[in-house]
């Protein structure tokens, strides 16, 4: 069976030998035993956005661009945050798009037709993808169809439950400043140092309290120098990220003045002020550390590892593996609602076409490049993350060079297929002879 990432190294002593030499050698040694995990879509990332920054330096590489990279790819990172929960099983989830869509059109509609106030519809929007996934793990857990069929059909029956929604070519507004702001909104500069400072210090905090757990208990820890090193990195990288976005974004045309405030109701005929991390990265920030809890620090999460990694040994361990099958489709179908939700607060509008066009396969194309497998035991929240910031500069930064639809498919596709073989490749090496 497979089990889950661990992000600590494991060096020789607990903590009274090796450091950052020995754990980047530990590091390369798993790379050539096939355990490559995020390598390559890091990579990738950094060498698409030297490539479009060289060729778009006005364009692609302002401040401006580097804030709606980010808003751009939000919805994409949480959908693959949901597929990765059904992809760690081995298993597919083709409807995710559509029942993003359709969780969002039931939002709207609970709030413009029936008077509901936007939490009250927002819970009725997320149960609507807790259901569609309830429906989805039932039909493959226990009566064993195969979840590219059910997926499939569930696909083509959400379109139709859309339309019957909003009815053919509507569009219903989103009604709501709270949602609206979720993907239209920035912090304050103070409360994006803020939200820096407790990530930095609480990864630290956590990130040492297991250190020191696996020492008491005599296990094999990360070297205290290698802790050191990651922080300070993660605070570099972090701090860098919050600076620029703390910068202001708004060109001011001469003749005009900036507001000292954020609010777009401009009656002094002023430009707004447009500076500070978006709200959408709050969203992704609280989901990636709750997922990886669930996945990493808890039975459930292993359990996920264990059916994904050989399903009839994991029922034999005592594991309900159809319960698990069902958990799964039902947290992949409730973070596509919440996915829905930020197409549409982004968009300002729900219609029969949010959660479609190419919404599903960018989101399967975010886990996969990101190192998830589609073989099914190996994967993590993490990856949705790197994998749809790659597949937003790819769909940000081919449109500057060329208009050329054509080409930006081709492009994305090779791009997944090359992250595919990657995949593939690994496992084979990872295999024992």
């Amino acid at each position: 069976m497979s089990a889950p990432q661990s992000t600590d190294v494991d060096l020789p002593e607990a903590g009274d030998s090796g450091g950052v030499g020995q754990a980047v050698r530990d590091y390369f040694n798993r790379i050539k035993g096939g355990d490559v995990g995020s390598m390559p879509a890091v990579l990738g990332l950094i060498a698409l956005i030297i490539l479009f920054s060289a060729l778009k330096p006005d364009t692609f590489f302002s401040l401006f661009n580097f804030a709606n990279l980010l808003n751009q790819g939000t919805a994409i990172i949480v959908l693959a945050m949901g597929l990765i929960f059904v992809l760690l099983l081995g298993e597919i989830d083709l409807s995710a798009g559509f029942a993003a869509g359709t969780s969002a059109a039931v939002l709207a509609v609970a709030m413009t037709s029936w008077g509901m106030a936007w939490p009250i519809a927002l819970v009725l929007g997320l149960l609507t993808g807790t259901l569609i996934g309830f429906v989805i793990g039932v039909l493959v857990a226990r009566l064993g169809i195969p979840s590219f069929v059910v997926t499939l059909a569930m696909f083509l029956a959400l379109q139709g439950v859309m339309l019957l929604i909003i009815g053919e070519g509507g569009t219903i507004t989103l009604r709501s400043d709270e949602l609206l702001a979720v993907m239209n909104r920035n912090m304050p500069v103070w409360t994006s140092w803020l939200l820096f400072a407790i990530v930095v210090l609480g990864y630290a905090f956590v990130t040492f309290r297991a250190i020191s757990g696996r020492r008491k208990a005599g296990l094999k820890a990360t070297a205290t120098s290698v802790w050191i090193a990651k922080v300070v990195a993660l605070a570099v990288i972090l701090g860098a990220g919050v600076y620029l976005l703390n910068q202001e974004r708004q060109i001011v045309r001469p003749g005009k003045a900036a507001c000292i405030t954020n609010d777009p109701a401009d009656p002094a005929g002023c430009i707004p002020v447009i500076q500070g991390v978006p709200w959408a990265v709050l969203v992704v920030l609280v989901l990636l550390v709750g997922l990886t809890f669930v996945t990493i620090r808890t039975s459930f999460g292993r359990h996920i590892y264990a059916v994904g990694g050989n399903a009839e040994a994991a029922r034999r361990a005592g594991i309900s593996v159809k319960a698990i099958k069902i958990y799964c489709f039902m947290i992949c179908s409730t973070l596509a609602a919440v996915a829905g939700v930020l197409i549409a607060s982004r968009d300002n509008s729900v219609s029969p076409t949010t959660g479609g066009a190419q919404t599903l396969l960018f989101a399967v194309g975010a886990a996969v490049i990101g190192g998830t497998s589609l073989f099914g035991g190996r994967g993590r929240i993490f990856d949705a993350v790197i994998g749809g910031l790659v597949i937003a500069v790819i769909a940000n930064g081919l449109p500057l060079i060329t208009q050329q639809s054509g080409i930006q498919y081709v492009v994305t596709g090779l791009v997944l297929l090359l992250a595919a073989s990657v995949d593939a490749i690994s496992r084979k090496r990872s295999a024992p002879s």
